[in-house]
């Protein structure tokens, strides 16, 4: 039953007893005014206070009691400050820890603790490939200017020198990259620059790249450096295409005239081989007859002494067929005999001349005595077909 229920009325005080903010003495009606709050508050507490601390539950802040209850905090604060000190480093992380604002160590990757509000904990990736870009308009050793770009790849080799060495690792590593690729192309000639010395800057710009970031020591690593274009500024640049236009007619004609020397040496040098060898070959042929010729006469000698007149005539008889072989005249003894001989004198002076070049040729080879063999044979067969003609037209 509430307080202030009709009925209730224990001591005729119309449930004035009953009023919680004990209010008993008020005269009620419109004097009775609001509770007070701090007066309310002190007998909860009050309450409270007595009952739990006699049964040893929830301490109060008053008496005995908020001793036990102030350590009980602090155990729970110590949990929850235990608990929040454990965190995750990635795979490819690593964590550099402060200790009070001063480096302290690298963790590796894993479940890890920290003292929560004294270490401060900075992931790292150090597998990931970054990349930054330089490009800009710079000057020749020829004092041309051209247009370069140039892309660097790298990663963190050392989280500690990354994020302390230098104020920003990455725009140092970006102005050390653009000082670079300009000390390089400043030693360059901007032909080579353009078209065949690209390779060179590339290597060149990696290696003082490398110089610069041992001397600073910024904790990263160079992947690669890939020298993307070099081109002349736009207002010269047809000026340029023709430059290379011109440039690249002369490596072809260049490429051409190999070519053809290629093609043609090969063939003049077996040429030039193939006569000397001839020359040779003719050389030493002259040199066997002409020995020939000496043993013949050297052989014949004797035979002179011995038969002088017999030799003489056969020499004579010899070189008189040799000389008339070489005439188109036809001699005919025609009182020897009253027939009328038919003579093809184009085909005799044919096969005369055939069996004189036959036997020179066959006096500087090893088959001359077969090759003459066959020459005796078809003049044999020759004079006799001609006889045998002759005869028979003489007849008729």
């Amino acid at each position: 039953m509430a307080w202030n229920e009709p009925g209730n009325n224990n001591n005729g005080n119309n449930g004035r007893d009953n009023d919680p903010w004990g209010n008993n003495n008020n005269r009620g009606g419109r004097d009775q005014g609001p509770p007070d709050l701090d007066e309310v508050f002190s007998k909860l507490s009050q309450k409270l206070g007595g009952r739990f601390g006699k049964k040893g539950g929830v301490p109060s802040f008053g008496g005995g009691g908020s001793a036990i209850g102030l350590g009980l905090i602090v155990v729970v604060l110590a949990v929850v400050w235990v608990f929040s000190g454990f965190y995750t480093i990635g795979e490819a992380e690593r964590g550099v820890v402060l200790r009070l604002g001063k480096y302290h160590h690298t963790v590796e990757p894993g479940l890890n603790w920290r003292p929560r509000f004294i270490d401060e904990v900075t992931p790292v990736n150090v597998q990931r490939i970054q990349q930054l870009q330089a490009s800009g308009l710079m000057l020749t050793k020829d004092e041309n200017v051209v247009n370069v770009e140039m892309v660097v790849q790298y990663r963190v080799s050392d989280p500690y020198k990354y994020l302390f060495r230098v104020t920003n690792a990455d725009d140092s590593l970006r102005q050390a990259t653009d000082s670079a690729l300009r000390a390089v192309i400043g030693d360059s000639l901007m032909d080579s620059t353009l078209t065949s010395g690209r390779q060179v800057i590339r290597q060149s710009t990696q290696v003082e790249l490398n110089n610069i970031i041992d001397n600073y020591d910024m904790g990263l690593t160079v992947v690669d450096v890939t020298f993307q274009d070099a081109r002349p500024p736009e207002q010269v640049k047809d000026a340029f295409d023709d430059a290379i236009a011109a440039r690249e007619d002369e490596e072809r004609y260049i490429r051409e005239s190999e070519a053809y020397k290629n093609e043609i040496l090969p063939k003049a040098t077996g040429r030039a081989e193939r006569l000397k060898k001839e020359a040779q070959g003719y050389s030493e042929r002259t040199i066997n007859e002409a020995h020939g010729q000496v043993a013949q006469f050297e052989k014949l000698l004797p035979e002179y002494h011995a038969a002088p007149e017999v030799t003489r005539d056969r020499l004579y008889l010899d070189t008189m067929e040799e000389v008339y072989s070489r005439s188109s005249k036809v001699l005919i003894d025609s009182k020897s005999s009253g027939n009328l001989l038919y003579l093809p004198i184009d085909k005799l002076a044919e096969q005369s001349a055939g069996a004189t070049q036959t036997k020179r040729q066959a006096k500087s080879g090893a088959g001359y005595d077969q090759i003459e063999l066959d020459s005796q044979r078809t003049n044999t067969q020759d004079s006799s077909s001609t006889r045998s003609t002759s005869t028979r037209q003489g007849r008729y």
